[in-house]
């Protein structure tokens, strides 16, 4: 099964160079292709690669492609993919050390290496997510136990019913996700502050409307606008957030690690 599965992988490696780079199929198709009843008994294990192949290879985007422009992805490094398979062969619970001892180091060596690349403080915390929504509500979830606390609220103990409010402000260009992780969060809409016309966050703005009020705040800035690719002025915005008393969150990297008040969303 593993032997087969490597062929059909590598025969759609090598067609990257010469196949579309968005799939010449319907969605009618793929959906004909791919559904259909739910069978009643199971199949054989080969039949379903296959059939997966067969069916679900055709509405494949070409992402490693060289040719590929599209969005903010890319394709995987022949190494990483290699190691890919190998992480789902070995199929550990990286959950506790006790259920995968290699993934939790794998885990600690990683953090280690990207404080480094990042200049982040040596106790700087790490954690590994699912995605960039994810990574926005495990930051911010920080940054809402760590404002609260600072007033003496523990949000982990009472909630967020009857909480001192948070004002969160976050730039006019910021990314969708920012949004839906402060609602999932219970925080609601952030406060916009005006951005320029490549998407980077006004500084001046963003000092005035944290001189207008009092209390718990956070910052949401981005290194890394999507469309144009302009980071916001991160050490100015730092200046500003430290000056304010607020947390820091950064979506895109951490080129403001030098704050201790702050999050990081690498993705």
């Amino acid at each position: 099964m593993l032997a087969l599965t490597a062929g059909i992988a590598a025969d759609f490696v090598e067609s990257l160079s010469g196949r579309p780079v968005f799939p010449e199929v319907t969605a009618e198709e793929l959906y004909a292709a791919l559904g259909g009843p739910l069978p009643d008994d199971p199949l054989e294990a080969r039949e379903v690669v296959t059939g997966l192949a067969a069916a679900a290879g055709r509405g494949v985007v070409a992402t490693g492609s060289g040719r590929y422009f599209g969005f903010v992805v890319g394709g995987a490094l022949p190494a990483a993919l290699a190691a890919d398979w190998l992480t789902s062969a070995w199929d550990q619970n990286a959950g506790i050390y006790a259920a995968g001892p290699s993934a939790s180091v794998v885990e600690q060596v990683t953090r280690e290496w990207l404080i480094d690349l990042l200049g982040l403080p040596d106790g700087a915390s790490a954690g590994f997510v699912t995605g960039t929504q994810m990574a926005h509500v495990t930051a911010l979830a920080a940054a809402r136990f760590h404002v609260l606390n600072a007033v003496g609220w523990d949000v982990g103990e009472a909630g967020l019913q009857g909480a001192p409010p948070i004002r969160v402000f976050a730039g006019a260009k910021r990314h969708v996700t920012v949004d839906r992780a402060l609602r999932l969060l219970g925080l609601g809409a952030p406060s916009v502050v005006a951005a320029d016309d490549q998407g980077r966050m006004k500084v001046g703005a963003l000092r005035r409307a944290l001189g207008e009020g009092g209390g718990p705040a956070i910052v949401c800035a981005q290194a890394g606008e999507i469309n144009t690719g302009a980071s916001d002025p991160l050490v100015e915005i730092a200046d500003a957030a430290e000056a304010a008393g607020a947390w820091l969150h950064v979506d895109g990297h951490s080129a403001c690690g030098r704050r201790f008040r702050r999050s990081c969303d690498i993705w």
